[in-house]
């Protein structure tokens, strides 16, 4: 029986001699490309230079959760995105590392491998990757030196071996970081909500929920022999989106004090112009607007039915709203458009664990 215990022993001493220190342990580059499921979604033109792969991913996921992208180590790209508002902000305008308010409203991060007309709400970024470093650099925001976030994550081990396994180096560069980020924002995919799952013929939609749909739906008539809300004229397609920038008439003339897309355009045409953003999950995503001047969906309903304002660049598509009595919708018409915006939630993506934070 000893001289069991003692082979034993001995076994257990060789195991523990052989196996390496994990410090010493050398990462590898993973090419292996990320598995997607886009259900009824198109495939998206991912470039060959940064399709998403699993290292690529989590190393955009723990980018996105690190607080030391910020100038004093207290705010992540995570903490104005938060995934129980759909990677929006409940604020009006976020607070940055130095307490002071943003400009705008914080965006939904979701869906954005299909966002190809640029990014933030005046179009400002041309990429998913150039969009990731502004905040970063933004006094507002994060109020960071790129350069001083390279320096913090190439001295961390964990981010140098996950550079590695993600671009095959442990250089960290600011390029590196917008690509990887890009990567993680593309997987962040939002397409199983009750509308979806009716779509499939999987659930059926409640009495208000189908009114609902039908009026989002359906075009304005002006005789008045049917009602329709026109909203899927901005709101429209798999992403309930057009991608692009729109005056939708939330200030005359001379009240726009934020000039939107001409700022970033010069063109006096796109003044008061905004991106639209995707009506996925936008019961989740208040306050409303570029700079979150509706609390409701109620109130952004009145809006759209009485209270839109003329400008020389509003939309033409907002020709049956500035007329007198709006889209004339009442009170059960917007009851039930709300219920039918509330079945664009996907109660998944706001507990999917890949997009958890991962520390």
């Amino acid at each position: 029986m000893k001289k069991i215990v003692l082979v034993l022993s001995l076994l257990t001493v060789i195991i523990f001699a052989c196996k390496k220190d994990p410090a010493e342990e050398h990462a590898t580059f993973d090419p292996t490309l990320y598995q997607i499921n886009f259900r009824e979604f198109p495939d998206p033109e991912f470039p060959l230079a940064n399709k998403p792969t699993n290292a690529g991913v989590m190393l955009g996921r723990m980018l996105f959760y690190e607080k030391a992208m910020s100038k004093d180590g207290s705010q992540a790209c995570a903490d104005c995105h938060r995934q129980q508002h759909a990677f929006s902000d409940s604020l009006q305008f976020s607070i940055g590392v130095e307490k002071l308010p943003g400009k705008r409203q914080a965006m939904a991060v979701m869906n954005l491998a299909w966002h190809k007309n640029g990014m933030f709400w005046d179009g400002r970024a041309a990429s998913v990757h150039e969009q990731a470093l502004k905040p970063i650099q933004d006094p507002l925001e994060m109020n960071e030196k790129l350069d001083n976030v390279v320096a913090k994550l190439q001295a961390d081990k964990k981010y140098r071996d996950q550079f590695v396994r993600a671009f095959g180096s442990e250089t960290v560069t600011a390029e590196k970081i917008g690509l990887a980020i890009e990567q993680f924002e593309w997987v962040m995919i939002s397409n199983n909500s009750k509308f979806d799952q009716y779509k499939r013929g999987e659930v059926a939609l409640t009495d208000s929920e189908e009114r609902g749909r039908k009026l989002f739906f359906t075009e304005f008539d002006p005789s008045g022999q049917k009602k329709g809300a026109e909203c899927f004229h901005c709101h429209g397609g798999f992403n309930f989106t057009n991608d692009d920038y729109m005056n939708n008439g939330l200030d005359a003339e001379a009240s726009q004090t934020d000039i939107g897309k001409q700022k970033v355009s010069n063109d006096p045409a796109d003044k008061a112009k905004f991106k639209t953003p995707s009506l996925r999950n936008v019961a989740l995503t208040a306050p409303y607007m570029h700079n979150g001047r509706f609390q409701t969906l109620e109130q952004v309903i009145d809006h759209y039915n009485t209270g839109v304002k003329n400008s020389p660049t509003v939309d033409f598509l907002m020709q049956y709203n500035l007329q007198p009595g709006g889209l004339a919708l009442s009170s059960q018409d917007k009851a039930d458009l709300i219920a039918f915006l509330k079945t664009l939630t996907d109660k998944d993506f706001l507990i999917n664990p890949a997009f958890s934070n991962p520390f």
